[in-house]
């Protein structure tokens, strides 16, 4: 059983940094417990506020229901509550439900609502969705904003009203105005984070909404630059801000852009450039290409041996 209220594990969401790590697949797909498991100690080591295991970056959308459970249960032993770990559901209503009670036997601090499968729902289906997802657990429930899952913030007041374990909101849209709608009705009973691909790019102006923490994919590989990063948001240190979107997060994510789910497959490129593989993506997904990771693998030996983001007070752009 989890040892957070839905109320604690917003508050631990909202202390830092948010990490989704990746799963670890040997060559013919199948998954790698052990160097999953090393792969969070390393990452403990950096200060994470949360894992979000089995998640986005961790491929959820190709795992099994039971293996979604696997790896969250493997996170959860290795973590032990150092870390809380949230886990993700989603698919049809039968089987987001089922997903949830597996991550709340398991020990789960909390759930993340992916969309779900294939259809765009009226609103008031999503609802009856999301509903039902809280009210089959005692986890803090997190709704994932984007694609095909998206509410309005009406339609999200009516949820925290009869929800609520509904704790959280993950925007993934990035429509300023409906996130300024929503933060109207809804600021001081969810908490809001930031989940837009590579997040950092987008940091400065949703902290200025009142968003201080996002998912970082790339704390995966390059944790230190991304913390760091976190730092430099959280002060409004636009210089180390300017440095460290030119140095490397936009020209990651002009790779990135590249092809269509490589928001996925580049984290996983970066962990194989650091040298700490985390095998191949599987499909639909496909892997970089060797020019890219060349390209990837430059960028990030840039980075790891320059100076670190500066430190300047947070007025010295004023």
């Amino acid at each position: 059983m989890s040892r957070m209220t839905p109320q604690e594990m917003a508050g631990e969401i909202s202390k830092g940094l948010l990490s989704f790590p990746v799963t670890h697949f040997n060559k013919t797909g199948a998954f790698q417990p052990e160097p999953f498991r090393d792969h969070l100690e390393w990452l403990t080591g950096f200060g994470p506020a949360t894992f979000f295991a089995a998640c986005g970056t961790g491929e959820f959308f190709s795992l099994s229901p039971a293996e979604v459970e696997t790896v969250t249960r493997v996170a959860i032993d290795q973590m032990k509550g150092r870390v809380p770990v949230i886990a993700g559901v989603g698919y049809g209503t039968s089987m987001a439900v089922e997903m949830a009670a597996r991550a709340e036997a398991a020990g789960a601090d909390g759930l993340l609502v992916l969309p779900p499968y294939l259809i765009t729902p009226e609103s008031a289906g999503l609802e009856a969705h999301v509903e039902a997802i809280c009210a089959s657990t005692k986890l803090g429930v997190t709704i994932y904003n984007r694609d095909n899952a998206i509410l309005d913030e009406y339609a999200l007041a009516r949820l925290a009203e009869r929800c609520p374990n509904l704790v959280g909101y993950k925007d993934g849209v990035g429509d300023v105005e409906l996130m300024v709608r929503i933060q109207s009705l809804l600021e001081g009973r969810l908490t809001f984070i930031g989940g837009l691909p590579t997040a950092e790019t987008f940091a400065l102006p949703y902290l200025d909404m009142g968003v201080n923490t996002y998912s970082s994919a790339i704390f995966n590989f390059v944790p230190q630059f991304a913390m760091d990063f976190h730092a430099a948001v959280l002060r409004r240190d636009h210089a180390a801000i300017m440095q460290g979107l030119r140095n490397f997060v936009l020209p990651y994510i002009e790779i990135r852009s590249r092809r269509r789910g490589y928001a996925v497959s580049i984290v996983k490129a970066g962990l194989r450039a650091m040298g700490r593989d985390a095998g191949p993506v599987r499909s639909p997904l496909v892997d970089l290409t060797e020019a890219e990771m060349s390209e990837l693998t430059a960028l990030i030996e840039g980075i790891e041996t320059s100076a670190p983001l500066s430190r300047q007070p947070a007025d010295a752009s004023a």
